[in-house]
């Protein structure tokens, strides 16, 4: 009865423990990275976890010319229905040019991830 318990136990832990571990990656981004696209309306990062709106946000970025900063560019971001896609939202429309995304996003089990991607808008 002992080896049956320790081994039920074990194979718990073992089925169980890697999911408290886990973090959210980044599975899908639309456009996706070093894509060259048309203006997009939206750009959406999409997460293997469920995020947390109120701490998961994203910054678009116009890369500068040599010499000069990169400019942000206005934008809100938003988590959709889904819990798990990150849906970034330009002001207006990007002009063209080269873009980064830097993102910071908290998983339902607070398990903070920050990243960046860039894409180019012909």
């Amino acid at each position: 009865m002992r080896r049956f318990i320790v081994t039920a136990a074990t194979l718990a832990m073992a089925l169980l423990g890697g999911t408290a571990y886990a973090h959210p990656k980044l599975v899908l981004a639309n456009p996706p990275a070093d894509a060259v696209v048309a203006s997009p309306k939206n750009i959406t990062l999409e997460f293997s976890e469920k995020l947390m709106p109120a701490f998961s946000k994203a910054d678009v970025s116009m890369a500068a010319m040599p010499g000069m900063a990169a400019m942000k560019m206005a934008s809100s971001s938003t988590v959709a229905p889904d819990g798990k896609t990150l849906v970034i939202t330009p002001s207006s429309p990007l002009p063209r040019g080269r873009y980064t995304i830097d993102w910071n996003v908290v998983s339902a089990d607070t398990h903070k991830v920050s990243g960046h991607l860039a894409f180019a808008v012909k």
